[in-house]
């Protein structure tokens, strides 16, 4: 079943550094936010909304990716 193609270091990594870029760029957009909106998005629950619908969003992408043609 295996068609010779493995995920290697690089591409973990590579995963890896655009996850921690985006958790910083959110992190910084929070911070210039003015308080009021800051205390939305922290003191409510807008960030486990997001947070789920991602997720769920990622994980429907993967489940319904179809496997390239040999």
């Amino acid at each position: 079943m295996a068609d010779g193609r493995s995920i290697g270091a690089r591409e973990v990594l590579i995963v890896a550094g655009v996850a921690v870029a985006a958790v910083l760029g959110f992190q910084l957009l929070t911070y210039v936010l003015p308080p009021d909106a800051q205390r939305v998005v922290l003191d409510s629950p807008l960030l486990i909304v997001v947070i789920v619908v991602g997720t769920v969003g990622l994980l429907w992408w993967i489940a319904s990716r179809r496997p390239p043609e040999a």
